[in-house]
């Protein structure tokens, strides 16, 4: 009997990993994103899955440092405003908690969009 309940805890954690497997891009973990993100749920900024379905359909987004509602507010490409929002950061579009700057990443512009692009896809 305990043999057959072993087998069927395994059975579940083995279903349960898989179900939430994902093949992030390497650079998440280089630049360090997965110490303020995780996939299904919130550490300090926002899940990436609640960031999907956010600009779920959208073509555009409105970036400024200070947020989207700011004054100062410019419209981009979906992509692009993603990826300044990560090399540049910037605040009001997840509540009080702001995206800092990551002026390291600035010349990174491929790996960020790689990042952003496997991000949008995860509620497709």
């Amino acid at each position: 009997m305990k043999l057959t309940i072993a087998g069927m805890a395994a059975a579940v954690l083995i279903y349960a990993g898989s179900a939430l497997a994902v093949d992030m891009p390497p650079e998440v973990q280089d630049f360090h994103c997965d110490g303020c993100h995780a996939i299904n749920h919130r550490i300090l900024g926002p899940s990436w899955m609640d960031v999907s379905k956010r600009y779920e359909g959208q073509t555009t987004y409105k970036y400024s440092m200070s947020g989207s509602n700011a004054p100062d507010a410019k419209t981009y490409p979906l992509v692009d405003g993603l990826v300044m929002k990560i090399s540049r950061g910037g605040a009001g579009n997840w509540g009080s908690e702001p995206m800092i700057a990551n002026n390291a990443l600035r010349n990174k512009q491929g790996e960020i969009r790689r990042i952003v692009q496997f991000i949008l896809g995860l509620d497709k």
